[in-house]
């Protein structure tokens, strides 16, 4: 099983406007509301492939209640941690410019935490973890290592996708993906990457590090696959962004849910690609229309 983990999920309030004057009233043209939290993006685009899985994370009040009467997929089995403070509600705007105000999410008490821990002892060494996103602010910083201590204890791999020291810490304990952006893979090593060469070394250096997989996603220009054998570049799809937030969760998606069904790297990261900017074509996250659409258009060479 899959299990997915979002320790701070929202609702994803999206409105939309030609344009946006600070300081006065501005009428929006359309709402939207979405689920959302990397984890269930993550889910989501799994229940789009048809691949069973299991959402974990924390939810609350009314707006928890929404969240969870929106995920209704056949191969999405929630499985929440019920807390006292409300879910927290995220403010996307998109007019000329995209503004995003994303809420700080509610406290999450000791008995909750102790509560949501309980779950990993149900895991086995079929299992696999993925763990996306950020910690709210009333979690300790270290309860990912506390995750990843009771996923290791039970023989179950793991995904992670964080930043910064997080991310560094994980990577000892050789993570089954990790998917840095390029910002990201900059900021982790404290270096620039000016040129492919650049790319290419401090992307190689997450497999040195521990990794087993490593997925650089580089925006419009496309992506890199690292693995302990070789790396690929994926060649850019051209097309119109509408969802940039939600494309990185839907490659971990796309790459984890084919590769643990065959183990074939190029085909996993071949639907990675394809589900990754589906998404990014996409209001909300991709359909499966959508990525097989996107898939006959994906180009990947060997470096």
């Amino acid at each position: 099983m899959i299990y997915t983990v979002t320790l701070n999920p929202s609702l994803d309030f999206i409105t939309r406007l030609k344009t946006l004057t600070l300081g006065e009233t501005n009428r929006a043209d359309s709402e939207t509301i979405f689920p959302g939290g990397k984890g269930i993006n993550v889910s989501r685009l799994l229940g789009q492939l048809a691949i069973d899985n299991t959402a974990w994370g924390f939810l609350g009040g009314f707006t928890g209640q929404h969240l969870q009467n929106t995920l209704r997929d056949t191969h999405l089995t929630q499985d929440f941690t019920q807390i006292a403070g409300n879910t927290r509600i995220n403010l996307k705007i998109k007019a000329a410019n995209e503004t995003e105000i994303n809420a700080t999410g509610p406290a999450i008490t000791a008995q909750e935490l102790a509560i949501f821990f309980q779950k990993f002892d149900c895991l086995t060494h079929d299992d696999v973890v993925i763990l996306s996103g950020s910690v709210p602010k009333s979690l300790d910083n270290h309860v990912y290592q506390q995750m990843l201590h009771k996923i290791q204890l039970c023989g179950a791999r793991f995904v992670i996708d964080t930043t910064g020291q997080q991310l560094k810490t994980a990577l000892a304990d050789r993570p089954l993906l990790v998917k840095p952006n390029r910002r990201e893979l900059a900021q982790l090593y404290d270096t620039d990457l000016a040129t492919q060469a650049d790319l290419l070394r401090w992307g190689r250096q997450l497999i040195i590090d521990g990794a087993q997989h490593a997925i650089v996603s580089l925006a419009g220009d496309g992506a890199l696959l690292f693995t302990q054998q070789t790396q690929y570049f994926a060649k850019p799809i051209r097309g119109q962004v509408q969802n940039s937030a939600g494309a990185g969760d839907s490659m971990i998606a796309g790459f984890i849910g084919t590769w643990l069904q065959s183990e074939d790297v190029l085909e996993s990261f071949k639907i990675a690609v394809a589900s990754g900017t589906a998404t990014a074509f996409s209001n909300d996250i991709a359909t499966k229309q959508k990525i097989e659409e996107i898939y006959q258009q994906v180009s990947i060479t060997t470096i």
